[in-house]
């Protein structure tokens, strides 16, 4: 079987390992956008960049005589999941997603939701705040609007964006609740903006504002097609294995 797994995740990685783990056999291909300069190298090859939508996405499926392939892209990874279901219905190809549960607030929580960065720059409000942006670094420009604010963001790689008061952090998690409560408490932090992209790798910042009483904007999923899909990489692997 030729499968390809579009990742980026930590569930595309766990994925790549239990395939592996299960049949040496399998002609397992990886794909990842290379927004990463230096992504974790995996035991399968692994191709970087993207297709060239979803016309070069189906001719790279023909060519390779992939038989599956499995969406294991970030929740907010949209286009790529449109482009995928597009190929594959273009193919015959079969099509799995991993699209893990979103987070939902418990008691503690203060949470303001909004549907993009736009609406999170402006949730901020006038007064000037102490704002961690957990959002990574490609959608960091948006909080240009709002430049009252002091804004604090950690990603894998620096950021050079025309964001007055700016502090980039480079680090690369994941972080506990406990080493988040403590970041949050030294750099002073009054609200944090996150996507709600759920999982266990990033939710100690939600437990950590939770903990220290902080509000949340929180950014809501974009919509992403209706394809067949399971909630973890254990299902994923239970599906491949009966086909």
């Amino acid at each position: 079987m030729r499968i390809l797994i579009l990742g980026g995740t930590g569930e595309a990685s766990a994925l790549v390992r239990g395939l592996l783990a299960a049949d040496r056999s399998l002609a397992v291909t990886l794909s990842l956008a290379g927004r990463t300069s230096q992504p974790k190298a995996e035991p399968v090859p692994t191709r970087i960049g993207g297709f060239g939508g979803p016309e070069g996405l189906a001719a790279w499926l023909r060519q390779d005589r992939t038989d599956l392939m499995v969406d294991a892209t970030h929740p907010f990874a949209a286009r790529m999941s449109a482009n995928a279901a597009e190929a594959c219905a273009r193919t015959g190809t079969r099509l799995l997603a991993i699209r893990r549960p979103a987070w939902k607030p418990l008691p503690g929580d203060r949470w303001t939701v909004v549907p993009d960065m736009a609406a999170a720059a402006r949730a901020l409000g006038p007064a000037p705040r102490r704002v961690f942006l957990t959002i990574g670094r490609q959608e960091v420009g948006a909080f240009a609007a709002a430049p009252q604010h002091d804004y604090v963001v950690r990603a894998i790689e620096g950021i050079d964006l025309a964001v007055p008061r700016l502090t980039s952090i480079q680090a690369r998690g994941p972080f506990d609740a406990a080493a988040e409560a403590a970041f949050l408490t030294a750099r002073a932090i009054e609200i944090l903006v996150s996507k709600n992209s759920g999982g266990d790798a990033t939710s100690g910042k939600i437990a950590a504002a939770r903990a220290l009483g902080l509000p949340v904007v929180m950014v809501d999923r974009p919509e992403k097609p209706d394809v067949p899909r399971v909630p973890d990489v254990a299902e994923a692997l239970a599906r491949i294995a009966a086909l």
